[in-house]
């Protein structure tokens, strides 16, 4: 059973910075691929960032870049979401989620959020002006 859970979330002043984990269990990457996903309100949930399976490299969404950055910790089953320069429009409900690397869940514009085939409990992230 694919388990995830997103944790870190909080309430933060614009230009601040956060760190979210995900812990997970029930999968591996030589089948899935990882990623970031937020649902600001009133829009649908879209990609932050994600890691490919296969590569390992980090893709992330135009909008997070530089800003933002995604890593992991295999032995202890976590990936990390480094936020920084937070920004009000950052508002969201952080998860975590995996999708099928042959369906090409992680791409260069981070995880297709249509593609995710698990998801975790997220985390609520307030960015305030």
């Amino acid at each position: 059973e694919v388990q995830l859970q997103a944790s870190g979330g909080g309430l933060v002043q614009a230009g601040g910075s956060l760190r979210l984990s995900c812990t997970f269990s029930g999968f591996t990457f030589d089948v899935y691929s990882i990623g970031w996903l937020r649902q600001i309100p009133g829009k649908e949930r879209e990609g932050v960032s994600c890691i490919d399976g296969t590569t390992r490299n980090t893709y992330y969404r135009d909008s997070v870049k530089v800003r933002f950055t995604m890593s992991s910790d295999i032995s202890k089953n976590t990936v990390y979401l480094e936020m920084s320069s937070l920004k009000p429009e950052d508002t969201a409900v952080y998860s975590c989620g995996v999708g099928l690397k042959d369906q090409y869940y992680c791409s260069a514009y981070g995880p297709n959020p249509y593609g995710t085939k698990y998801w975790g409990r997220g985390t609520q992230v307030t960015v305030s002006s």
